[in-house]
């Protein structure tokens, strides 16, 4: 590795939310093993999140400033884990007062950063960026789908707004959505705008659209038809599909946040047997806690479709379906047909 490259510096601010700062985590350990200087923003209560790559590559960098105040936010709340999604709008309006204090370490370091690459709830940055005068990255811990919409939603807020339904005629395949299955970023912003953080949010996924450049954990073989679309919408090519980046390299490499305690080897075993594309796999993600009548409608519900079918968050085996506990370790995917998440930002 020549020493040129191992001076360039780059700066890495992720969103604390753990859908959003994992993958960000994993590609911060890609750059890493390339031998590029890197920085990583944290607030304290986010510090050991970053334990296990630290360990790996001691190298790294962090940059930890506390959370600044804000009013609907509760004291000592530094992660959406700690408050739910209801706490997104507080959290990244409190991150945006943030912007002194880097600008301030940006210009007292002896070797300050060249690029910025930072979560899209973090669109801010740009403003951040164009005043140092350095590149800034979006970073999308989702795919190139979602981005699609969610561009196309801000750019036409007055338009939609109130419209029932909307229909996506620009995006491949003109998808289409009632409104109230349209992003809850999206939906938050037309319930309480207008408002000075309802505002600085459609700001911030404006200025992503801006951006220099855009990093998706997904990849063309999944959503190549949208990230095509992304490069003609945004004029250029520097829109990168890098996923999905729990696998790259395997977990071993870095040693994963959160690990299961479970080895998850029962769930695989499943899997190998079922045929290709025959299995339904529903994911609830880590902050969505299930009733006991709705995990067993849920799972009653399933059973009766016929459908193969596997899910995290429940814990419950029955004829066609496995049931696992939530998980952030990859699983096989040749025997899923459909992914059923509860997240859609």
């Amino acid at each position: 590795m020549s020493n040129s490259s191992k001076s360039v510096h780059i700066l890495i601010f992720p969103y604390p939310a753990q859908g959003h700062m994992l993958p960000l985590l994993d590609l911060t350990h890609q750059l890493a093993l390339h031998g590029l200087t890197l920085t990583i923003l944290v607030t304290p209560k986010n510090l050991p999140t970053l334990n296990p790559l630290l360990s790996a590559h001691p190298s790294i960098q962090t940059l930890v400033l506390p959370l600044p105040h804000h009013p609907s936010l509760p004291a000592g709340v530094e992660n959406v884990q700690e408050i739910g999604n209801s706490g997104n709008l507080a959290i990244l309006n409190a991150l945006g007062k943030l912007h002194d204090p880097i600008t301030q370490w940006f210009k007292s370091h002896p070797n300050p950063p060249v690029a910025l690459i930072s979560d899209f709830f973090l669109g801010w940055t740009l403003h951040l960026a164009d005043q140092l005068g350095i590149p800034r990255i979006a970073f999308y811990s989702s795919g190139a789908f979602f981005t699609s919409l969610i561009n196309f939603l801000w750019q036409n807020v007055k338009t939609v707004r109130s419209l029932p339904a909307v229909n996506f005629l620009d995006l491949p395949r003109s998808p289409c959505f009632a409104a109230e299955h349209l992003p809850s970023s999206f939906r938050v912003y037309k319930e309480f705008s207008p408002q000075p953080d309802t505002e600085f949010l459609r700001d911030g996924f404006l200025a992503n659209i801006r951006s220099w450049g855009s990093i998706l954990n997904s990849f063309d073989g999944l959503e190549g038809e949208y990230l095509d679309h992304l490069r003609k919408e945004m004029g250029h090519g520097r829109v990168w599909g890098v996923g999905p980046l729990s696998l790259v390299g395997g977990d071993e490499a870095m040693g994963r946040v959160n690990a299961d305690q479970i080895s998850g080897g029962g769930v695989l075993s499943w899997l190998d047997g079922c045929p290709d594309g025959s299995v339904l796999y529903v994911c609830f993600g880590s902050q969505k806690l299930l009733k006991r009548d709705q995990m067993e409608a849920l799972a009653s519900g399933l059973e009766r479709s016929g459908i193969r079918h596997m899910g995290k968050t429940l814990i419950k085996h029955c004829n066609l379906g496995l049931y696992v506990p939530v998980s952030k370790s990859p699983v096989q995917l040749y025997a899923l047909f459909i992914f059923a998440s509860h997240c859609y930002y």
